[in-house]
């Protein structure tokens, strides 16, 4: 870094601001998690249209999923600070409709602005971060947003619960107005420097938003898994279509919304599948957890959410170990690294049983949870040093739509598979009821066998989750086994300071 104490406080700016932006953008990820059940009957919604009220969730997902790269690219073409700027202003106005919201097809697409807006900082910020903190030390910045941005999901219910306590649901997003604007205000001075004589490719842009809402609709069907519909694969054949012709497009444009040279790099891909897996796991794994708690355990959903935060809550800070680590040791040597504790973890909570108490369960949670964080870096700085300055923004969305779309098909499937699983287990199993052939003794007797008996496949089928998340994590090992090490960041970064400045 060098210089005085100016220079270097003026050099960390740009990062305290952007943290800022990521991690109040992220809250609004999952704090409609605790929020929703006041939404419903505010809005008027019954309980048996749960399905309807998921939207709310649904909607930011797809948004924040299909967006981000055509933001991304707006980003790297017209200048990081200025799109930073405008993606919290559409996240300040999606906030805004969300708080006057006046039913739930409004609150809906309030939403989906939100996740427009707020999809977007994420790698904006990350490619600002680098250009503020060049050199190897741009790890370490990565993991710094990286952990932001872990953060802001992991106290998102936490937050909307307390807000939703303290002055109804409508002020979670009332309080994200004056935060964003607060945050485009100390952005006003940063350097808006785009591309020169490039042009937004708005061909592929339309291409790949609509590519990726298909495809992520497709592999959210849980009917995907059982053959039961027919919907998800026209869907998902309909979306790799449109990817298809989406590449067909990229080959012939003259300013492609895709880097070139990304999908050129061995390592970018790799990058790509490793945090593919790497989601599908972590989805999973997150699931389970409370899940398992609330049902099995017979513990509260406090109980359920405050045990997932003891997995959730190391993520930051492995990735801001990460983020150090991977300047020192290179990226592959750290990414392997987390893989393997994260999935030691996994195993280790493939083992629980009715029995588990602290400090065991505690610390598996957190080993897990610091194995992922850990990852977060190293995966980011890989997939963006694979490609030019001008293209840093799209490289960093590029690994954040695949962590999403990796999360959305590991729903899909563990609720598929999961609900098959345990039908068969139970098959046979009937509910014994109070008879005048039984004593009360006697009904008693088998009631207990039958509560048993599903407690037992209950357990068998939670271990099997996070057995599976666990070998998704050995499985993403292979990849990761061809990132570069520390000779090849070394090597990068010559490159880097002999070339023209980014």
């Amino acid at each position: 870094m060098g210089g005085d104490a100016t220079t270097g406080f003026r050099a960390w700016l740009p990062l305290i601001i952007v943290s800022g932006a990521v991690l109040t953008a992220a809250l609004d990820h999952t704090v409609v998690v605790t929020v929703l059940p006041e939404v419903m009957p505010d809005l008027k919604v019954p309980p048996t249209e749960l399905d309807r009220a998921a939207w709310i969730i649904t909607g930011y997902l797809l948004g924040f999923t299909a967006a981000i790269p055509l933001t991304a690219r707006l980003a790297d073409v017209h200048g990081h600070a200025l799109l930073f700027r405008v993606s919290l202003l559409i996240f300040a106005l999606g906030s805004l409709g969300a708080a006057m919201a006046p039913n739930l097809e409004f609150l809906i697409a309030a939403r989906v602005v939100q996740a427009l807006g707020g999809g977007a900082t994420i790698p904006v910020g990350m490619a600002m971060a680098v250009h503020a903190f060049p050199g190897t030390r741009r790890a370490v910045a990565v993991g710094i947003i990286g952990a932001c941005a872990e953060a802001g999901m992991v106290l998102g219910p936490l937050y909307g619960g307390v807000i939703t306590n303290l002055w109804g649901w409508r002020w979670v997003f009332w309080l994200d107005i004056p935060q964003a604007l607060i945050l485009i205000w100390a952005l006003r001075g940063f350097p808006v420097a785009g591309l020169p004589g490039v042009r937004m490719d708005w061909a592929g842009g339309a291409l790949m938003v609509l590519g990726l809402t298909m495809l992520v609709i497709a592999t959210a069907q849980e009917t995907a898994f059982d053959a039961a519909s027919p919907w998800p694969y026209a869907l998902g054949g309909a979306g790799a279509i449109v990817v298809g012709l989406l590449v067909w497009v990229e080959g012939r444009a003259r300013h492609p919304l895709l880097p070139p040279s990304f999908f050129q790099s061995r390592q970018a891909l790799l990058a790509l599948v490793v945090k593919l897996l790497m989601g599908a796991s972590l989805i999973m794994a997150m699931v389970t957890v409370p899940l398992m708690a609330n049902t099995v355990l017979a513990q509260s959903p406090l109980e359920g959410g405050l045990r997932l935060m003891r997995m959730t809550g190391a993520m930051p800070l492995g990735a801001i170990v990460g983020g150090f680590l991977a300047y020192r040791l290179g990226e592959r040597a750290v990414t392997v690294a987390g893989l393997a504790i994260g999935a030691v973890g996994l195993f280790y909570m493939s083992g629980w049983t009715i029995d588990i108490a602290d400090p065991s369960m505690s610390l598996h949670l957190a080993l897990a949870g610091f194995g992922f964080g850990l990852v977060i870096a190293p995966v980011f700085v890989t997939a963006m040093d694979a490609t030019t300055a001008d293209y840093q923004a799209t490289s960093a969305s590029l690994v954040t739509t695949a962590r999403m779309i990796g999360m959305t098909f590991g729903m899909a499937a563990l609720a598929a598979w999961g609900v098959g699983e345990f039908e068969a287990a139970t098959q046979g199993l009937a509910l014994p009821l109070p008879s005048p052939d039984l004593s009360n003794a006697e009904y008693e007797a088998q009631l207990e066998v039958y509560t048993s008996s599903v407690s037992d496949a209950s357990i068998d089928l939670f271990q099997d989750f996070f057995r599976i998340s666990g070998v998704l994590l050995l499985a993403a090992l292979l990849p990761a086994l061809g990132l570069g090490g520390r000779r090849a960041m070394e090597d990068r970064e010559s490159r880097s300071a002999s070339g023209p400045s980014a």
